[in-house]
């Protein structure tokens, strides 16, 4: 209950964008494959972020 008010990390928020643009990808792959692959490469952005941060910590 007292995490409601919690306030989520730069990692946690960019680990949820990387999965949306994951499942966005997926979703795509079968009927547009260009969008699927420029979501994926959007991915791989957010993960070199979060290596990034996690690497200063």
């Amino acid at each position: 209950m007292f995490k409601l008010f919690k306030k989520k990390s730069k990692i946690e928020l960019l680990n949820e964008k990387y999965e949306k643009l994951q499942k966005e990808a997926f979703e795509l792959s079968t009927s547009n494959r260009a969008q699927s692959d420029l979501k994926a490469a959007q991915a791989q952005e957010v993960i070199k972020e979060i290596e990034a941060l996690e690497k200063l910590q």
